[in-house]
């Protein structure tokens, strides 16, 4: 047995809370796309190769003036997608630690996929600091947010573009965007983040000083959110990276994918 994966089995059963930050990393075990550089991205989208089109460049608000069935082809074949796909065997590992340390656990992520709620977690307990696929707002800056439960994007597999009726704001009747943060986003209405910010600086300052780890899984160095969010917190660290998983001295970094490091700890827990 990995001496990283005893020693954080050790730390996680001694654990009195818990903090889990998760990046895009965390949901590629489940089957979702690695956007990592622009061949991961060609890769899941091989139709935006030939216009050179990357993550970057098609994650930018500017689609929904310019092209809005290209920005929904785009955003409603993930939205689909993540409604599809079932979280892995690791969302449920941490879900049972989470319920069996004393004061709970805390979810920072930067995925928009909404799979900790799927996989059980309460949405009391998560912080989406980018937002959520499964709520919208108006692309024209009419105020709220509303969940995007009952809209289906119906999209072309060959081009990546939306067929029929898109998504509309109620109110002014615009097209209307996912609550994402997205590139280059001045128009991004943060007001159901904040309020899930509000839920987490609550939990951090009712968990001062009590026994604590932070289990990061899957977070990269390109957008590193919750990376930083992770080193801040003051708990024993288990980074868990098959690629970024360099920690500092006292600290466990697992070179290995969320999953199966998750799956190795809880055995070794056991």
């Amino acid at each position: 047995m990995h001496a990283g994966v005893k020693h954080a089995a050790d730390l996680i059963n001694g654990a009195e809370a818990i903090l889990i930050g998760a990046g895009a990393g965390m949901g590629v075990d489940s089957g979702l796309p690695d956007f990592r550089g622009p061949e991961g991205f060609w890769k899941a989208y091989p139709m935006f190769r030939q216009s050179g089109f990357r993550f970057e460049d098609m994650a930018n608000p500017r689609w929904f003036a310019k092209d809005p069935r290209q920005a929904w082809g785009f955003y409603g074949h993930r939205l689909n997608l993540y409604r599809k796909t079932i979280p892995h065997a690791g969302f449920e590992i941490l879900l049972k630690w989470a319920n069996c340390a004393f004061h709970g656990a805390f979810v920072f992520t930067s995925n928009v996929d909404g799979h900790f709620q799927k996989a059980g977690f309460s949405a009391d307990q998560i912080m989406e600091c980018h937002g959520s696929i499964h709520h919208l707002q108006c692309s024209e800056g009419c105020s709220g947010i509303w969940e995007a439960s009952d809209i289906q994007v119906d999209i072309d597999p060959l081009t990546i573009r939306a067929l029929d009726q898109m998504p509309l704001c109620p109110s002014c009747g615009a097209v209307a965007r996912p609550n994402i943060l997205m590139f280059g986003d001045v128009d991004w209405q943060p007001g159901r983040t904040c309020n899930q910010e509000s839920n987490f600086n609550k939990w951090l300052a009712e968990h001062d000083g009590l026994q604590s780890v932070v289990i990061e899984c899957g977070a990269g160095k390109a957008i590193p959110t919750v990376r930083w969010k992770c080193e801040q917190y003051d708990g024993a660290m288990i980074r868990i990276n098959p690629r970024d998983y360099e920690v500092s001295e006292g600290q466990i970094g697992l070179s290995m994918s969320a999953e199966d490091a998750l799956w190795q700890i809880d055995a070794a827990m056991n």
